[in-house]
């Protein structure tokens, strides 16, 4: 902190992957976010390749270290969904997602092609059942990708928050290449399992998605159909086998919605 001038502002949050200070940076109020893990030292790559459009503004970065602009914790999209506005959080989410996904000159960020992130979703695959369909269904995505670009990677509700200009920015992304079709399913399993699996849900909140110009329909089901999944295969290797479970139960209504489709 001496090196950037910088003061001690508020709580420090520590993960296994990170510490976040609220810091002051001169009369500033700014986030100083150290990376413990190479998916944050990814996320700080891509933070500041995004150079405040769409994003956090990065005012600093070095090594382990990102200095960026404080946003706001309200308007909070969890609060939003809580109060009946889902699909006003959904389409805040859509519009967040295309701000980091629009083109931009030059060379793009060296970050990891999607494929390697669906590993984990590969390796419960040789288990056969749900996870086996899963992934050739992401198996069929990877090899047909269309909209490549560089992508957040956790596009969700608590990774969205107001700028003191007031517009929608994004913080923490993990830092991938892929289809856009992957960020736009991760925001429909959040911002939790209990209110993504709430009947109805699903279905309504693609409509939304897609209308606001996430997605084609059946490919963004296939993506939630992929991604979700995804998400129970890592929730497996965490040893969490009944939130692994719970999980696949999203992964099953993503397929379902996309044979009805297809009848």
């Amino acid at each position: 902190m001496t090196a950037w001038q910088l003061e001690l502002d508020g709580d420090v949050i520590r993960t296994f992957s990170s510490e976040v200070y609220a810091v002051r940076w001169g009369e500033q109020p700014a986030m100083l976010k150290i990376a413990r893990h190479d998916e944050e030292l990814r996320g700080h790559t891509l933070m500041t390749w995004l150079g405040g459009h769409g994003a956090a503004r990065v005012y600093r970065h070095q090594g382990a270290a990102l200095l960026m602009e404080r946003l706001n914790g309200s308007p909070s999209l969890p609060q939003m969904v809580a109060d009946g506005k889902d699909d006003d959080a959904t389409r805040i989410l859509v519009g967040a997602a295309h701000a980091v996904h629009q083109d931009r000159p030059g060379t793009w960020p060296a970050l990891p092609d999607l494929r390697a992130w669906f590993r984990s979703l590969e390796a419960a695959a040789a288990g056969g059942g749900d996870y086996a369909t899963a992934w050739e269904v992401a198996q069929s995505l990877l090899e047909t990708s269309r909209d490549v670009r560089p992508l957040h990677g956790d596009v969700h509700h608590g990774n969205v928050m107001t700028s003191p200009a007031g517009d929608w920015r994004v913080i923490d992304p993990k830092g991938l290449i892929g289809e856009t079709g992957y960020d736009y399913a991760n925001m429909l399993c959040n911002p939790s399992l209990e209110v993504a699996l709430h009947p109805g849900r699903l279905e309504r909140q693609v409509d939304v998605v897609v209308r606001a110009g996430g997605s084609e329909r059946s490919r963004l089901l296939a993506w939630v159909q992929a991604y979700s999944a995804l998400s129970a295969a890592w929730s497996l290797e965490s040893g969490d086998p009944v939130h692994a479970a719970r999980t696949l139960e999203l992964s099953r209504r993503a397929a379902g919605l996309l044979a009805s489709a297809g009848n």
